[in-house]
């Protein structure tokens, strides 16, 4: 394991993706993931703790309601922890920072604002533009 020095953060005046790079993402990224787990947690016991006696028929469609949004929410982390796992696997074959597409460094600025992403800016622009013109066919 790498020591980071208090307050790093990745810089272009560095190598790309070298072992302090490495591993602040790896932190940011399990950082996230466990901020998730605890989130989900914290719905399941919410969820277990109000149970569906409401005996107005309002208030138990709008609890309904409720819960149906959160647990849509929490399915949503549950594929962001997937691709949350697949960074951390990257990062472990040494494939992470780069763009799937390309081969080509993904900014660090893209990668520190969201640590998941596969492409480059202008990669990920061509993947949407493609996939707009697959759904308007």
């Amino acid at each position: 394991m790498v020591e980071l020095p208090k307050g790093y953060r990745p810089h272009d005046k560095e190598p790309f993706m070298n072992e302090k790079q490495l591993e602040y993402f790896r932190r940011k990224l399990l950082a996230w993931k466990e901020d998730i787990l605890r989130d989900s947690k914290e719905t399941l016991q919410h969820l277990q703790e109000d149970s569906l006696r409401e005996p107005d028929v309002a208030d138990r469609a709008s609890s309904e309601t409720d819960w149906s949004v959160e647990l849509r929410a929490r399915d949503r982390q549950r594929k962001l922890i997937a691709k949350i796992d697949a960074a951390l696997e990257r990062i472990r074959h040494g494939e992470y920072g780069y763009c799937e597409v390309t081969g080509e460094p993904i900014s660090l600025e893209r990668l520190d604002a969201r640590p998941i992403a596969t492409m480059t800016l202008e990669a990920q622009e061509q993947h949407e533009r493609q996939e707009k013109v697959h759904r308007d066919e």
